[in-house]
């Protein structure tokens, strides 16, 4: 099988695989209008090469900010474009890069949908997150010699038994990657087995360590609590990121006196979520941001809330006596520990975190979080216990000033692929 043939091939498994994924979820037709190739006219924002960073949903989009800070901050002073896959990561990426650099959508990965999206951005290089590849897009760049870094590199067990399944169709999509950032040496090993060649492979650990961290603005938080109406003098659990049938579990087992704010992952699941507790308080329900709601409706019974919004669940943490990092306890992947840990708060994850063993085991061994299938029973210990509160929280703080520094290293890797 030639080359050429062999990624027309991938690349409509790919397709279809996709295709029928976006039609099962009502996505195409969105998908087709916003991901076309087509991002109109572009500002060069500096006068360095210009460099796409693209992340796929909310998380990558989050974590990707201190690594495009590093690179938009280096001698070269490159033009740095941001780009997302989801529309919820695309809300995210303009709200946190609209004043300071151009924010695109990633196109589907049609041969003249490609072709548009290169052609209109014309990056010197492009940044991926963790394991976002499409094997048009890679070859397109490989024709135009654009390299292709992957940062924050991550081969799930599943991923790669699905990927080894097909390794000779798949091995001259990796082997076109010029860079590969592993999370771990175990993600090392199955990115050369895969068929990236070895050299080009380095393990620099998680973006994620370099989560914000500072003295947080406590207004919008203060804000967002009286919209809510979210009692000030009873503890407030925050569920962040949580996934089908944890909510019914954490309302259940809800200590007495105290309060929830859920914040499902999924848009799709909010209506779902909400009518688990007649009358919860939602913030899509509310006025706008910093205005309190006229005439608040009563606090429901149990006092659960739900944060329908995109963007502030950092901002929600900041409320929070304890948190619980959701997807986590049936076999979800996990979500990411260490925003609330940074926001200095005591945290629990259930024991199903496959997408973050690295990071929970690390912050596990350090004291700095709790890993629990009963998370309410650990948050209701720490409620009446302030120094054990107090002794993880300080444990957190710890973990993360050992491992800071992931994204400015990563920035110089990349740097040194740029063509000259």
């Amino acid at each position: 099988m030639t080359g050429k043939l062999r990624d027309l091939v991938v690349g409509a498994g790919y397709v279809a695989f996709a295709a029928a994924q976006r039609l099962r979820t009502g996505r195409w037709r969105a998908d087709g209008r916003t991901r076309n190739g087509e991002v109109g006219e572009l500002r060069r924002r500096a006068p360095g090469p210009r460099i796409l960073v693209h992340g796929v949903s909310v998380g990558e989009t989050n974590a990707l900010v201190p690594l495009v800070e590093a690179l938009a901050d280096s001698a070269t002073e490159p033009d740095v474009v941001v780009s997302a896959s989801t529309t919820t990561g695309f809300k995210r990426a303009r709200q946190l890069h609209r004043d300071s650099r151009e924010v695109v959508r990633f196109p589907l990965d049609l041969t003249w949908m490609v072709a548009r999206f290169l052609d209109a951005v014309r990056p010197d290089a492009v940044v991926l997150a963790e394991l976002e590849l499409w094997p048009t897009f890679i070859a397109e760049c490989a024709h135009r010699k654009i390299p292709v870094c992957v940062v924050n590199g991550r081969l799930s067990a599943r991923s790669f038994r699905g990927y080894r399944a097909w390794r000779p169709l798949v091995r001259p999509m990796f082997s076109r990657l010029s860079l590969v950032v592993a999370q771990t040496e175990v993600y090392r090993a199955r990115f050369v087995e895969l068929g990236v060649p070895g050299q080009r492979v380095v393990v620099g650990g998680s973006l994620k360590w370099d989560v914000p961290l500072g003295e947080p603005d406590p207004g919008p938080a203060r804000a967002l609590a009286t919209a809510l109406g979210i009692d000030a003098g009873k503890p407030l659990i925050v569920a962040g990121s949580t996934g089908p049938g944890e909510e019914e579990v954490l309302i259940r087992d809800l200590p007495e006196r105290c309060q929830l704010l859920l914040a499902p992952r999924s848009p799709d699941r909010w209506d779902e979520v909400a009518a688990l507790v007649p009358g919860m308080r939602r913030r899509s329900s509310t006025s706008d941001p910093g205005t309190p709601s006229a005439g608040s409706p009563p606090t429901p019974d149990p006092p659960v809330f739900l944060l329908d919004t995109i963007g502030e669940l950092t901002t929600a943490y900041l409320l929070a006596d304890a948190v619980f990092v959701g997807r986590s306890l049936t076999p979800m992947g996990g979500s990411n520990p260490l925003e609330p840990v940074a926001a200095g708060k005591p945290t629990v994850i259930g024991p199903h975190h496959e997408h973050f063993d690295d990071i929970v085991a690390t912050l596990s061994a350090a004291g700095a979080l709790a890993v629990s299938a009963e998370p309410m029973q650990v948050i209701s210990g720490w409620i009446g216990d302030a120094a054990s509160r107090k002794a993880v929280v300080r444990a957190g703080n710890r973990a993360l000033s050992a491992h800071r520094g992931v994204s400015a290293r990563t920035a110089g890797l990349v740097l040194k692929v740029m063509p000259a």
